[in-house]
């Protein structure tokens, strides 16, 4: 599996996979992407943790609330650095808060 965190009030829109956008016709079904709500805050932002499968290279992210889109400069932003578990983990402990949606 790879991460990434997601800012609250994003959300992912396409996504890459070895050649090219990901073919849901071709892989028979869509990406693996699962929120995993747990997240970290930063700069009194929540970050929250998705997973996605080994097969995804790149995901572009944009705004997906009114209050995502006015406070942020970038209409779209496409993530070509997924990381693994061992940043994951890294993040969360090196966090000031850790968010959890159960909690």
């Amino acid at each position: 599996m790879k991460y990434f965190f997601l800012t609250e009030g994003w959300r992912y829109d396409r996504v890459w996979q070895r050649g090219g956008l990901w073919d849901a016709i071709t892989w028979r079904r869509p990406p693996h992407i699962s929120c995993l709500r747990i997240g970290i805050e930063e700069n009194e932002e929540v970050l929250w943790l998705y997973e996605v499968e080994d097969a995804v290279l790149m995901i572009e992210v944009k705004p997906s609330t009114p209050t995502a889109k006015k406070n942020s400069s970038v209409g779209q932003v496409v993530l070509k650095r997924l990381i693994d578990s061992t940043q994951v983990i890294d993040a969360l402990v090196g966090a000031k808060k850790v968010v959890n949606e159960n909690s």
